[in-house]
């Protein structure tokens, strides 16, 4: 299932996309400073893209098929694994059309809520597509030395 919106495109990712998502993962800025340890070694590869639900925005007007964001579902415990927009695409609406993806996917495959366990500074962000706050998840040193907001979406089920 694919959706589009304006000139974005979302497409299941491939073992191809694996450096470009580990490209965005470790080059993003929300990750610099205290946080760059997190992210440093981090490896999006193509065994995590096969495994799990992960989803690919792209340009549909760039011919290279540039990718501004992705997102990875983790359906068992359902979880929102992964969710990055590259910088200098943030503000647009790219993560939101991603989080809405997101939530569609998690509707087909029967699930009632997935959990976030979100950056600090994107707390506001998920907040503002609808996630809801749950607690808190312990820091877990060495590459996360800081505690971090769990908030959830609720999936609500379409009638039938």
């Amino acid at each position: 299932m694919a959706s589009v919106r304006g000139g974005t495109f979302v497409r299941r990712a491939v073992a191809r996309d694996a450096k470009r998502l580990t490209r965005l993962v470790r080059g993003s800025r929300a990750y610099e400073g205290q946080y760059a340890a997190m992210v440093s070694g981090y490896r999006v590869g193509p065994d995590y893209i096969e495994n799990h639900q992960v989803f690919v925005a792209v340009d549909a007007d760039d011919v290279s098929g540039r990718v501004l964001g992705f997102y990875a579902l983790v359906l068992v415990p359902p979880e929102l694994d992964l969710l990055f927009v590259q910088d200098g695409t943030q503000g647009r609406g790219i993560g939101r059309l991603l989080v809405d993806h997101m939530k569609t996917q998690a509707r087909a495959a029967g699930l009632d809520r997935v959990r976030v366990v979100s950056h600090p500074p994107a707390e506001g962000f998920y907040r503002s597509v609808g996630a809801l706050p749950t607690g808190t998840a312990p820091a877990s040193p060495p590459a996360v030395a800081w505690a971090r907001p769990e908030l959830e979406f609720l999936i609500p089920q379409l009638p039938t």
